[in-house]
């Protein structure tokens, strides 16, 4: 890109700008310094978590990749939050509202301080997605770097992640295990820093950058503690000048072609349905159409090649020791599931970067084409009278794929938790529990405690659950999460009572209540007084918009 050309330009060159200019010689640059191209390099590095945990080290050679290449990297922070730590609280309202604040900070700081391209370091859930969306709205050169998985952590001589400290928890509820078992468990689910080890929300948002092509292909999938990973971050800053040099942007990668590669490479793996949110909020920023219908649409061309917990049997880790996203990428290329001409932030198609890709000899993580998993991928789409805008639903070989019993109808996330390790749930219900969507909760709380804890009971394949709320990347089980239009706004949930009786069918996709005028029971129903009234849940109740349409905040 010509000098001229640099938004750095206009805040540090020309004699007008001399103060400016000083108070970059008070942190330490020189006057050399001043022609060179700015970096921005956002970093969501927390204490709160280990899945960002390591992220103010990693920082340390990316900036170290940045300055060899030529130029001067401004690293800055922005917030948080653990959906594995807030899970089942109050705080867990707060994690889909992070997504618009952490994307907001970003693009303010990097428009504030006219950065020429960004390297976005994140790790968890709403970061990744977070941080695609403010590169979107930027659309300078830039890319998502993930700082990677969690190690597994080992239990009596099998690997486990956290998705198993949660379900046994309910088996502690259900006296299936004692409570010294659980302690055990939690000691050494988690073994250092890095995020959640499944092929939970994080890993799926993680394959979504490398496919979609913001993320350098190979760089993710190496795991946060990983030797290799410092001097992979390094080569990420030398990179960040040549995709700066060749003015590569977000417009030119985003196209729906890419949008249609990480669908499907969500659906082979057995990704997390937040996977749904992020990609049709990530397609809005950037412009390109895409609705919730066409996802279900590509899951269904696409086949489940990857065992990945926590619908099969190997941590994310693990994927990485048999070849990477890469491997996947490629099987899908192979097999005419994801277009390999699509452009990648190298420059260069996700082709010709998934090329020399090794397979590990015997490795069994990822299916051959010939023998998938499951002929379908796990990203389905329901609808019906429960839920005319659409519900989502991840399905893995072993989930049930229909269901028809009463429902059992709570209010809160809260009420079906205590009803469930009470022992008030039975084989055969369906656990209704409406007001925790997007605007009701407010901010969509994942269910993964009262998910698990169902799992954890036993009750894993003969209980289903439909919610106007989300699901955990974790959450095994037919569980029906993103139902639209959600109960707080008069959706169909509002009307549901204790014992209607409700028929779910993957195949034919349908979400429906028997026997009900649901219209005639909405008559006279009037929405549930705000949880909040002040503060940033209170704006975002008010602003926030369908979870069909991606749970984005109206202009």
């Amino acid at each position: 890109m010509p000098a001229r050309d640099l938004p750095s330009r206009a805040l540090y060159q020309g004699r007008d700008r001399a103060a400016a200019r000083s108070f970059l010689y008070a942190i330490g640059l020189k006057a050399e310094d001043i022609d060179k191209p700015f970096i921005g390099v956002s970093n969501v590095w927390t204490e709160t978590m280990p899945c960002n945990f390591g992220l103010r080290e990693l920082a340390v050679p990316l900036k170290a990749g940045i300055r060899a290449a030529g130029a001067n990297p401004m690293e800055f922070n922005t917030i948080a939050i653990s959906d594995g730590i807030t899970m089942g609280s109050e705080g867990m309202k707060t994690s889909l509202v992070s997504r618009e604040v952490i994307a907001d900070s970003i693009e303010l700081v990097a428009r504030g301080h006219m950065f020429d391209a960004m390297c976005c370091l994140c790790a968890c859930d709403k970061t990744i997605p977070a941080s695609a969306i403010a590169l979107a709205r930027l659309d300078r050169p830039g890319m998502v770097l993930y700082g990677g998985s969690i190690m597994p952590g080992r239990y009596r001589g099998r690997d486990v992640a956290v998705g198993d400290v949660y379900e046994a928890i309910g088996a502690a509820a259900a006296g299936k295990i004692t409570d010294a078992d659980l302690a055990e468990l939690e000691a050494v689910a988690c073994p250092g820093a890095g995020a959640c080890g499944g092929q939970y929300t994080a890993n799926t948002m993680s394959m979504v950058m490398e496919v979609i092509g913001l993320s350098p292909v190979g760089f993710n999938s190496i795991p946060q503690t990983d030797p290799a990973k410092h001097p992979a971050a390094e080569a990420m800053g030398r990179l960040a000048l040549q995709v700066l040099d060749q003015d590569l942007r977000p417009s030119q990668i985003l196209t729906r072609r890419a949008f249609d590669n990480a669908i499907a490479a969500v659906a082979a793996s057995g990704g997390s349905t937040n996977a749904v949110l992020h990609l049709l909020a990530l397609a809005r920023e950037i412009g390109v159409d895409l609705a919730i219908d066409e996802i279900d649409r590509i899951s269904r061309r696409t086949p489940l090649l990857c065992d990945l917990k926590p619908g099969g049997r190997f941590a994310a880790v693990e994927l990485h020791r048999a070849g990477g996203i890469a491997l996947l990428t490629k099987r899908l290329i192979e097999g005419g599931y994801v277009d390999g001409d699509a452009l990648t932030v190298t420059g260069r198609t996700l082709g010709e970067e998934c090329e020399s890709v090794k397979e590990t000899p015997g490795q069994v993580v990822v299916a051959p084409l010939a023998h998938p998993l499951r002929p379908e991928g796990g990203l389905v789409v329901l609808r019906g009278n429960l839920g005319p805008e659409g519900a989502v639903v991840k399905v893995t070989q072993h989930t049930p794929t229909t269901h028809r019993g009463p429902a059992r109808v709570f209010n809160r996330e809260e009420d079906a938790l205590a009803a469930v390790f009470a022992g008030r749930v039975k084989p055969g219900d369906v656990v209704v529990i409406r007001y925790e969507g997007p605007r009701g909760g407010p901010g969509m709380r994942e269910m993964l405690l009262v998910t698990a804890a169902i799992v954890g009971e036993g009750l894993g394949d003969s209980v289903a659950m439909v919610t106007d709320g989300r699901f955990s990347g974790a959450t095994q089980g037919l569980m029906i999460g993103h139902v639209a239009p959600e109960a707080a706004v008069g959706g169909p949930l509002a009307a549901l009572q204790d014992g209607d009786v409700i028929n779910i069918d993957v195949d034919s996709r349908t979400l429906e209540v028997e026997g009900v005028d649901i219209a005639k029971r909405l008559n006279g129903w009037s929405p549930p007084e705000p949880q909040y009234r002040k503060g940033v849940l209170a704006r975002y109740a008010l602003l926030v918009g369908s979870a069909s349409e991606g749970a984005m905040l109206k202009p």
